[in-house]
């Protein structure tokens, strides 16, 4: 009877001692950022669905630099075949990531400055809805990423905080990475008239 006992009561030290250890907090955190990396993952995407129709739109002029419409493609193509698994956000997978969408987003700046020798298309009511809603996109990507670089703040300093630490070694917990500014970002781009 008492080595029951004494079982029964270590097992409530135990289960005290893991919910006082942070082990449930990182398990939050950690949900949290991959809640966030979804949502990041859910705006990129809405900016991939769009791109057809804005490509399919510019199509429609016979004149249309065909090598540009080209590029926008295989970006697109590229930038959604690169998958993060939530679980494994390193700075390696997200600089990757980070990489194919910045080629996406490079292409995409080059059609909307070759679209500017286009009047008639500038015009065009179905390329100014999706242009207004590219537009809107970016502005939402980056307040998804900078939601993301928040959440994961919170989360990689609580597993790097004493006695949180010796917990996240001991159950695997590990540094998620962060969405960086672009190379050349901290360049003012030169302005020629």
């Amino acid at each position: 009877m008492k080595r029951t006992n004494l079982i029964i009561l270590g097992l409530i030290a135990v289960v005290f001692l893991f919910s006082g250890c942070g082990y449930n907090s990182m398990v939050k955190l950690d949900e949290k950022v991959s809640a966030q990396w979804a949502q990041v993952e859910n705006v990129y995407q809405r900016r991939a669905d769009l791109i057809p129709n804005l490509v399919n739109t510019v199509k429609g002029y016979a004149n249309f630099e065909k090598d540009v419409l080209t590029a926008v493609t295989e970006a697109r193509a590229k930038a959604t075949s690169v998958n993060v698994d939530a679980s494994k956000l390193s700075p390696e997978s997200i600089q990757q990531f980070q990489q194919a969408q910045g080629q996406l987003s490079s292409s995409l700046s080059k059609l909307l400055v070759v679209v500017e020798k286009y009047p008639d298309l500038k015009a065009n009511q179905n390329f100014l809805e999706l242009q207004a809603q590219l537009e809107g996109t970016e502005n939402r990507i980056t307040v998804e990423r900078g939601r993301f670089n928040e959440v994961t703040q919170e989360y990689n300093s609580t597993i790097r905080s004493f006695p949180n630490n010796i917990m996240a070694g001991m159950f695997g917990f590990s540094k998620k990475g962060y969405f960086e500014a672009e190379k050349g970002a901290e360049k003012v781009p030169e302005v020629k008239f």
